[in-house]
């Protein structure tokens, strides 16, 4: 008989996962640090807001962010010109860290979470499934789009005094992504682990 193992993801103490009511949580026996719930996430409404990030990501990308009217001349930037424009001003590290954060970022996590949902939700577990999860694990801590539209709507209120600010589309769709990007990721992980092969695990026993 396999036991099902979990390691606390404080203090690394090895301990087998039981079986919980409905609203009963699990802690760590070492740090009573909290090891998972019953699995209740809806992985339908997960997809559609997986699908409808990717969507307003593109979006986002697509459209000027923002744009600027004086003297009857009118600029705009997008969200990767921004950061080119962070580049040819020889701020390369704050470039990079933009590009990185508003472009990568959320790229990996929406591709990861939509390389595994799909297939479970069609009752297939990815290949990659592992893989995927540390990338949404790696890149977590540097999910801070809310931060840059935060520094994006500072900024239009700072230059509404010197010109006219002009809201782009993808304004508005970097706001909506900023939204359910956290949805998306509020999304338990273990349930990826739970659908993929727990199910496997009770036909072996």
């Amino acid at each position: 008989m396999q036991q099902n193992l979990i390691a606390c993801h404080d203090c690394d103490l090895l301990q087998r996962a039981l079986p919980l009511d409905r609203r009963a949580i699990t802690r760590c026996r070492r740090c009573f640090a909290e090891l998972y719930r019953p699995r209740s996430e809806n992985l339908d409404r997960t997809l559609a807001f997986t699908l409808a990030a990717a969507i307003l990501f593109m979006l986002a990308n697509a459209f000027p962010i923002v744009g600027l009217e004086l003297q009857g001349r009118t600029t705009a930037a997008t969200l990767f010109g921004m950061a080119q424009a962070l580049w040819q001003q020889n701020m390369k590290p704050l470039a990079v860290l933009v590009f990185f954060t508003t472009e990568i970022v959320p790229a990996v996590q929406l591709t990861a979470m939509a390389y595994l949902l799909i297939p479970l939700r069609l009752g297939r577990v990815p290949s990659k499934l592992p893989l995927a999860l540390r990338a949404l694990q790696a890149v977590r801590p540097w999910g801070m789009i809310e931060v840059f539209l935060l520094g994006v709507l500072v900024a239009i209120i700072k230059l509404s005094s010197m010109a006219q600010v002009i809201p782009g589309p993808a304004l508005w769709a970097f706001g909506g992504l900023t939204v359910l990007l956290t949805a998306v990721l509020s999304f338990n992980p273990r349930t990826f682990w739970e659908m993929a092969f727990e199910p496997r695990a009770g036909q072996r026993e």
